[in-house]
């Protein structure tokens, strides 16, 4: 009778497991409405303009830091050099690299005016997943993928690929240089200056 019991108790405990695995949405719905309120913000016209600004982009960070893991990212522009530095200067280059990241990429989709992003799928590997999507400008459709990485049940955009171009490794090809001839104060310095042209 014991046995019974407990083979139900396991029974019944895995069920649990399965259910809540089958729970956990994907890459693809995740991602979903972390983009749906980026564009109603974008589009949003109480918030529209230069005068807007700072408001707006505070609006869009504190949201896209949900899904978006700038600690990953950060990582992996500067690879190797990552496990040298301390917690402190770890902090400080994401603060950076982040803010580097507002500063070039939010600019570009302040002009976004509507366009339809379309959902064409997604391949899962493990704890890294591929959402596929294109979105329309000026006519023509433009591929961009976002790269996930699974931590716990979140799965988290640390990657964007645009017309096959990466983020992360383009960063990663214009730091290793910087890196290398002035280390990784003079990169820190390099980001400063950059963030404070576009202040």
């Amino acid at each position: 009778m014991k046995y019974v019991q407990a083979l139900l108790v396991l029974v019944f405990c895995s069920f649990l497991a399965d259910s809540s695995a089958l729970a956990v949405p994907g890459p693809t719905e995740q991602l979903k409405p972390t983009l749906k309120v980026l564009i109603d913000i974008l589009l949003d016209p109480a918030i529209k303009g230069d005068e807007h600004r700072v408001e707006r982009r505070a609006k869009i960070m504190g949201h896209v830091s949900q899904r978006f893991d700038f600690r990953e990212m950060s990582q992996r522009v500067i690879g190797r050099e990552w496990k040298n530095l301390s917690p402190e200067k770890q902090d400080y280059f994401q603060v950076l690299f982040t803010k580097l990241l507002e500063n070039a990429y939010i600019g570009k989709f302040e002009s976004y005016s509507g366009q339809e992003i379309q959902y064409m799928g997604e391949r899962i590997k493990d704890d890294r997943a591929i959402v596929s999507t294109q979105i329309e400008n000026n006519g023509q459709l433009i591929p961009v993928d976002y790269i996930m990485i699974k931590k716990e049940v979140q799965w988290m955009v640390y990657d964007i690929n645009i017309e096959g171009v990466s983020l992360v490794r383009n960063y990663m090809e214009q730091f290793k240089s910087i890196l290398r001839r002035d280390k990784f104060d003079g990169l820190v310095k390099l980001l400063e200056e950059k963030n404070r042209t576009f202040e």
